[in-house]
């Protein structure tokens, strides 16, 4: 039956309205680009700033990016639109800032250096540790394979060969007895993974090494995975800290209207709620009172920071450019 003049009216007018009325918004969302070691961590973390933020009666998903920690930020830089980086050197987020996505003055707007954890470099060997590693000179003696993965694109591989080469210059040695160490200990490196996971992955599911140049907070997430027994942690008597930090990426916050709520997800790194969290996934909280609490789950070494190297600026340019001492080094190596 044919609609009549005014019913056909009122339908079109309805259809019209219809049309107009304002699409709903959607949650805010972030996202994280981070660098592979930290999954674990952010697997619980970003629940409960969720959380936090629910309680406030704001609504929010975040999202995530891990890789090698140079590869990460090269994929920011190249467009990947991340909100917020949680690295693991400071060189990386050193290049945002030259890069225009973030400020010069990065460090200054978060306490610790803007670094709401570190961690330090330890090793991982097989059960009853067959070749005796018991330090930093064990792992440059001949027929020691040693797995760590590429310094030139990864944070894992780069905390690791500082850690090497500053074992013999923060007790005394010379640069060119600590280029000697570095040298022998990657002479005897038979792959290089392009990060964390990958040479976590060639140790203990390649069963390619004698030892794991890791990080600490790696060692416990091995263990759950692959089974307790199978590998022993071995604490050098020095090694380096390894700070992580945190970063607005701030063209990109701006772009998408997210500033305020990154920075509020960077802001909770430091709560205590956040720093238990992190002192469980066996990163070193900056609260002390955190520490303390769990101070059984971190080696008692000795440790050095990059100051006592010269710096990331130094290090970097020294070290890691191309040209530099570690291109020096590799290809000096004969296989």
């Amino acid at each position: 039956m044919p609609f009549s003049l005014p019913r056909r009216r009122a339908l079109l007018a309805l259809i019209a309205s219809a049309t107009t009325l304002p699409a709903l918004a959607a949650d805010p969302a972030l996202l994280n680009v981070s660098y592979d070691v930290a999954r674990e961590l952010y697997k619980q973390l970003n629940p409960a700033f969720v959380a936090a933020q629910k309680a406030k009666g704001q609504a929010v998903t975040v999202n995530q990016s891990h890789g090698g920690s140079s590869k990460q930020i090269g994929a920011v830089i190249g467009g990947l639109e991340a909100d917020v980086v949680t690295m693991n050197q400071a060189t990386d987020v050193d290049q945002l800032a030259s890069a225009g996505l973030t400020a010069a003055d990065w460090r200054s707007r978060f306490p610790n250096g803007a670094a709401p954890y570190s961690s330090t470099m330890l090793f991982l060997v097989r059960k009853g540790n067959p070749k005796g590693i018991k330090d930093w000179s064990d792992l440059a003696r001949p027929g020691v394979q040693v797995i760590i993965p590429n310094p030139k694109v990864t944070g894992n591989g780069r905390y690791g060969y500082l850690a090497a080469w500053g074992s013999v210059i923060a007790t005394g040695g010379s640069e060119a007895q600590a280029r000697e160490r570095v040298a022998r200990i990657f002479a005897n490196v038979p792959v290089l993974d392009g990060g964390g996971r990958g040479a976590t992955t060639t140790f203990t599911q390649r069963g390619i090494g004698d030892v794991l140049v890791t990080f600490e907070a790696e060692v416990e997430l091995i263990e759950n995975e692959f089974g307790k027994g199978q590998f022993e942690q071995v604490n050098p008597g020095i090694s380096i800290e390894t700070e992580a930090p945190v970063a607005l990426v701030d063209k990109v916050a701006g772009k998408h209207g997210t500033a305020a709520l990154a920075k509020a997800y960077l802001d909770f790194h430091w709560a205590p709620e956040a720093q238990e969290i992190i002192a469980k996934n066996n990163f070193r909280p900056r609260d002390p009172a955190v520490f303390k609490k769990h101070a059984a789950r971190f080696a008692d070494i000795k440790l050095f920071g990059i100051d006592q190297l010269g710096g990331w600026a130094k290090v970097g340019k020294t070290h890691f450019a191309d040209g530099g001492i570690y291109d020096q080094i590799v290809t000096g190596i004969k296989r």
